[in-house]
């Protein structure tokens, strides 16, 4: 039985009718993206926001899959529903309609009670401006995260991963600000996540501390096996990913994975 007579059958025999041109597409299409990305699904999500008597679509039926110790780059233009995903992804907020899958457990369909246990067990947030807590040293920060977790990494091991174990006892202030994005990789990967989420992680930063940054979160991916997924509007360093995941106007425009992803000194913007 080929792909579509099976999703034509189990629909039948769930729902008691025959699925329509168009919904068959988008099921077919969804099937594809889980079984290329069976780790992380997003499979029809659709998020409206309400705003007085306007209702605005975030997101459109977007769909994607990532595999597990993939590096996935999500690119688009301001607006074009980018956080939005990031922050459905991340637990931090909630879809209108569609499905939300990280190993085999179904984001969309948790409580707000559920969605805080996820967010502190199982996701690593990296975001463009640090937030760092200013009166503590980097290894304190790191710390920090560390004691909300079941399974945390040792931070001063993770400190010297990132390359800063002589910096371990600077407070925020005194580090650069590649340094202190470093830091916030590090406090990120010593929970020990299973999703490395990175909102514009160079966006503050410097061409040279930048690519020192994206270097970092690939061998991250390359050695640890971590799944990083980045946010980004640089097109321009879509080739180091594993997958590339281009977002318009809510919708996912396209899905490219990339079998020879490039160095990230190769790369220049």
């Amino acid at each position: 039985m080929d792909r579509e007579s099976q999703i034509q059958t189990e629909f039948i025999e769930k729902y008691g009718s025959v699925i329509d041109e168009d919904m068959m597409e988008k099921l077919a299409e969804a099937a594809q993206h889980r079984k290329d990305g069976d780790y992380v699904v997003f499979e029809n999500v659709r998020k409206v926001y309400h705003v007085g008597e306007v209702d605005i679509e975030a997101l459109a039926d977007a769909t994607f899959g990532v595999n597990k110790g993939e590096l996935a780059v999500v690119v688009g233009e301001s607006g074009a529903g980018k956080t939005t995903l990031l922050n459905i992804l991340g637990g931090m907020d909630t879809l209108t309609s569609g499905r939300v899958i990280l190993d085999g457990k179904e984001i969309s369909k948790m409580s707000m009670r559920e969605l805080t246990e996820y967010r502190r067990y199982d996701i690593g947030f990296v975001f463009q401006f640090y937030n760092l807590v200013q009166n503590l040293t980097a290894l304190e920060n790191v710390s920090l995260a560390t004691q909300i977790c079941k399974n945390p990494l040792d931070p001063a091991e993770t400190l010297r991963a990132v390359g800063l174990g002589d910096r371990m006892n600077n407070f925020p202030g005194q580090l650069s600000g590649g340094e202190q994005q470093r830091v916030a990789i590090a406090r990120a990967l010593a929970k020990n996540p299973k999703l490395l989420l990175c909102d514009e992680p160079t966006g503050a930063l410097d061409y040279n501390t930048g690519k020192q940054i994206l270097q970092l979160l690939q061998d991250q991916a390359r050695n640890s096996g971590t799944t990083v997924i980045i946010i980004t509007h640089n097109k321009a360093i879509t080739p180091m990913a594993d997958r590339v995941i281009s977002v318009r106007s809510g919708r996912v425009q396209d899905v490219v994975v990339n079998s020879s992803p490039v160095p990230i000194s190769e790369i220049e913007w």
